[in-house]
């Protein structure tokens, strides 16, 4: 009897297995998937955690895959610990970062800056520039010594924020509020070399500095 059952049992799960084997091997790959990622998640804090309120603009890991929002991945944290608390002081201004920066405890603003940081910046693969655009604004680049104060590759050091592999309408839009003067910078260059460009050459120079790798090759 016993015989019989475990042949019926070992036919049944043949059977199962014949029908159904590629769905459950992809259910199995799908556990393992979220049973590692989850380990990988907690092991960078209790959940939740503090950087996942930025995903929605800032990409997964600080990466981020809209032309508007700045990827926050491999910024220095000198400069990422600065602006949250511009945004928390109200001296620099945006309806969403103000009021999560206000927020966030001291604590909180160092952990974030150091987090982002310390991820791997990725290139701005959405991002086709201009191949003439992209020409005028290295010429522009070069003129305006952007490399004495972001780094030689533009990759950001200190309190000045790496520029290399940003969203391009980002970077057009900061440049844009330099010139205008709704956003200052500590030293006030950006707000004077932004005033000598034109419009277009602020488009230029976003299509340039956009179109760079993100990370030393």
């Amino acid at each position: 009897m016993k015989k019989k059952l475990l042949l019926a049992t070992g036919a049944a799960l043949v059977v199962l297995l014949a029908l159904f084997g590629r769905d459950l091997l992809g259910l199995y790959r799908l556990l393992d998937y979220l049973d590692t990622t989850t380990q990988a998640y907690e092991a960078e804090g209790p959940w939740p955690h503090t950087a996942d309120a930025c995903l929605g603009c800032h990409g997964k890991q600080g990466s981020s895959l809209h032309q508007r929002y700045p990827s926050l991945a491999g910024q220095p944290a000198e400069y990422l610990k600065a602006q949250l608390h511009n945004f928390a002081s109200g001296q620099r201004m945006n309806p969403n970062m103000q009021p999560l920066a206000m927020s966030l405890t001291e604590k909180q603003i160092l952990e974030l800056s150091d987090y982002y940081a310390r991820q791997p910046a990725l290139d701005n693969h959405g991002f086709d520039s201009d191949p003439a655009l992209r020409a005028q604004g290295g010429k522009l680049a070069a003129a305006g010594a952007c490399m004495a104060c972001h780094g030689e590759h533009l990759l950001g050091q200190g309190p000045f924020p790496r520029l290399a592999g940003q969203g391009a309408d980002y970077l057009l839009a900061q440049l844009d509020a330099f010139a205008e003067g709704r956003r200052t910078d500590p030293s006030g260059s950006m707000k004077a070399i932004s005033a000598t460009l034109s419009p277009a050459d602020r488009k230029a120079l976003a299509h340039y500095l956009a179109s760079l790798a993100a990370a030393p090759k």
